[in-house]
């Protein structure tokens, strides 16, 4: 272990799966999404970073929020500790999932996602943190870096990210990124994120799962239809805009 570790073993999550018993109606939202029905069916299996790229609409966010949920994070942002709502627009799919956790893991995480950090940085400001003074960019990487510590050394468990690159620009996703490799090194840090970056979906050593119609499929980096596709229009920016008249 890394001599500023707090002790921690294994991954807070193995798996994620359908609750024993419970009931839902394939018809309806959110378990119509093609990716949640695929999660009931089979299952998710996490790793220590677990990268989820997809479409709008694939169902990353609505899984993550399940996730976070299901593990004890508040939905909107922040700690198991955090207690504030501003509305509750959370999808019932956390009520029909079950987590798989991993023996002796830290219990501890974080949950960061983009639309709902105006609402935890209000809630932050309660308790004396003061956020709101920074650009979006500039208060997100600090919030990832101030609430991955304690007193100096990473903290042990589950930290998830929805779509973080939404408050980056080019040069704070690779310190953001970079800040993600320093988790990894601690072996009780696990890292699940939702993104569109091309990236921070690069992230060293993360199982990535591409969502689609087509249900759930771990894909290679240099395979992935972001990362292909962003090659294309940069490779001929114009021959994609022809095509936008």
């Amino acid at each position: 272990m890394a001599r500023n570790a707090i002790p921690g073993v294994g991954r807070p999550v193995r798996r994620m799966e359908a609750r024993t018993g419970a009931e839902w109606e394939p018809k309806a939202w959110p378990w119509r999404i093609p990716t949640v029905a695929a999660l009931l069916a089979d299952g998710i299996d996490f790793g220590q970073a677990t990268v989820l790229v997809g479409e709008n609409g694939s169902g990353k966010s609505t899984i993550l929020e399940a996730l976070a949920e299901a593990y004890g994070l508040n939905p909107e942002g922040g700690s198991t500790g955090a207690r504030f709502s501003t509305q509750r627009t959370e999808s019932p799919l956390a009520e029909t999932v079950q987590l798989v956790r991993g023996a002796g893991a830290s219990r501890g995480g974080y949950f960061l996602r983009a639309e709902t950090m105006h609402g935890l940085f209000s809630y932050l400001a309660t308790s004396g943190d003061s956020f709101h003074h920074l650009s979006h960019g500039e208060s997100f990487r600090a919030i990832l870096e101030d609430r991955t510590r304690h007193r100096g050394r990473i903290r042990p468990g589950l930290y998830l990210l929805d779509e973080p690159e939404s408050a980056l620009s080019f040069t704070s996703s690779l310190h953001a990124l970079a800040t993600l490799v320093d988790l990894l090194a601690e072996p009780g840090v696990q890292i699940v994120m939702a993104t569109h970056s091309p990236m921070l979906s690069a992230l060293p050593g993360a199982t990535i799962l591409q969502l689609s119609d087509a249900g759930i499929e771990p894909r290679a980096w240099e395979d992935l239809d972001l990362v292909v596709n962003e090659r294309y229009f940069l490779a001929d920016p114009q021959r994609f805009l022809r095509h936008l008249s």
